[in-house]
């Protein structure tokens, strides 16, 4: 029996012993679907330009049946416009296309096990906690090409609180069970039985076997959430503390093994107030610290407390230095919402970026060496939305940054692993458009 009937015969065996032994009536099928296209530019100044437009389409059938039995099979294609073009024009040749259209979501959904409030859901699908700041579906993020997970969900629901308990597979290396791969496990507490509030608790454990990487490394990240408004005013706020290591890496001259872990904080806030007027505007501040842990300058060891680690966040912090990787910074930013219709929306946002933990510069055998800038620089940002109708949007932002000495040798990405490649007094350009349609 291959591995794949294997895994077949147990997805079936569990979800035959959750249905209480009957067969599921097929009672109502959807199709749908959306389609997201971008237009990107970017000036990089000492640093290429880049503008291209990209296309993420996805098209899905979900089946419900009796027992509360569901499925969903979703097929998703992400490119850039003429990567798969099928012609050439000097030739006059034409060829088959690239086939790169994946399975983005595969999943079967029983809810009401037993007689309880007990859903499970398994197979490949979205998986979004809490604002997404460590685990989402990248639909936020740009560039917008959607994240799933292979996972086996079990999810709690009563009247004032839910429990998620979460397995999924990352990376499988074929080994023995739990050799040679990488799981990431999650137990997520939500509680709302406060009226327009919501106070989330967790753990997620990242397990790598030196599957995705070449070490083997435990992650493990407590946080607490809590989230709401008061008439007027609204709140976020989300605190995490990450524990654990990396085994394997080399110490100085590669002598000995380096002792490499997390110990690591980062937190996240925003405060808002609606004004009941003409145009609804909505004030806001926000804040964010990504600890850049501590690194070791010492010639004679490669110790050091790893940087905070962004896992699987959907959450950019700048549209010029837009990556979802981005730690050990300091993020500060106020802003302004205002709604002229009911389907039209602007912003303007205002931030500033300083990295934590600073990188040493060399100055040359005069000057010796010093620690980098923490200057990063400033990013204005200015955009708008139109809600077309209840499927189709557009939106449209344009945002200049300004760049400081800090984005010089600080590791701002990779998770705080390594640098921004621009120059100090760089300032960036970017605008991006985008029409969406869901059906």
């Amino acid at each position: 029996m291959t591995g794949l009937v294997r895994r077949t015969a147990l997805v079936f065996g569990v979800l035959a012993l959750c249905a209480t032994g009957a067969f599921a009536e097929l009672q109502n099928v959807e199709i749908g679907g959306a389609i997201s296209i971008g237009g990107w530019y970017y000036n990089y100044d000492s640093l290429p330009s880049s503008a291209y437009m990209d296309q993420w389409t996805r098209l899905h059938v979900k089946a419900d049946f009796t027992d509360e039995v569901s499925a969903l099979i979703e097929f998703d294609n992400y490119s850039v416009w003429g990567e798969d073009f099928r012609s050439n024009y000097l030739t006059g040749a034409d060829g088959r296309g690239n086939g790169d259209t994946d399975l983005y979501q595969a999943y079967i959904e029983a809810k009401n096990l037993w007689g309880t409030p007990l859903t499970l859901k398994v197979g490949r699908q979205e998986i979004m906690l809490g604002d997404e700041w460590l685990v989402g579906n990248n639909s936020l993020a740009s560039p917008l090409f959607g994240l799933s997970f292979d996972a086996l969900r079990l999810t709690y629901g009563a009247e004032t609180f839910s429990v998620d308990a979460i397995a999924a597979k990352l990376a499988e290396g074929l080994g023995d069970f739990g050799k040679d791969d990488t799981n990431l496990y999650a137990v997520y507490f939500s509680y709302t039985g406060v009226e327009d509030h919501v106070f989330d608790a967790y753990w997620m454990y990242v397990q790598d076997d030196a599957s995705a990487t070449a070490f083997e490394v435990d992650l493990h990240t407590l946080g607490l959430r809590a989230a709401g408004a008061f008439g007027a005013f609204d709140y976020s706020a989300e605190a995490a503390w990450q524990l654990g290591g990396a085994d394997g890496l080399p110490g100085a001259f590669g002598f000995d093994e380096a002792d490499t872990d997390y110990d690591t904080p980062g937190a996240t806030a925003s405060v808002g107030y609606t004004f009941d007027t003409t145009w609804t505007p909505r004030v806001y501040a926000a804040a964010t610290w990504l600890d850049g842990g501590d690194p070791d300058d010492s010639l004679w060891s490669n110790d050091r407390t790893l940087p905070f680690n962004r896992l699987f966040s959907d959450v950019d912090y700048t549209s010029i230095l837009a990556f979802t990787d981005m730690s050990n910074v300091r993020w500060y930013a106020l802003g302004v919402e205002v709604a002229p219709t009911d389907a039209v929306g602007l912003f303007l946002q205002m931030a500033h970026l300083e990295a934590d933990e600073l990188a040493l510069r060399t100055g040359g055998f005069l000057f010796g060496t010093g620690p980098s800038s923490r200057q990063l620089g400033w990013e204005a940002a200015i955009g708008a939305t139109y809600q077309y109708s209840e499927d189709l949007s557009f939106a449209l932002t344009y945002a200049h940054f300004f760049g400081n000495d800090g984005l010089e040798g600080n590791n701002i990405l990779g998770n705080g692993l390594r640098p921004w490649a621009g120059d100090g007094d760089d300032e960036y350009d970017t605008v991006f458009a985008n029409a969406s349609l869901s059906f």
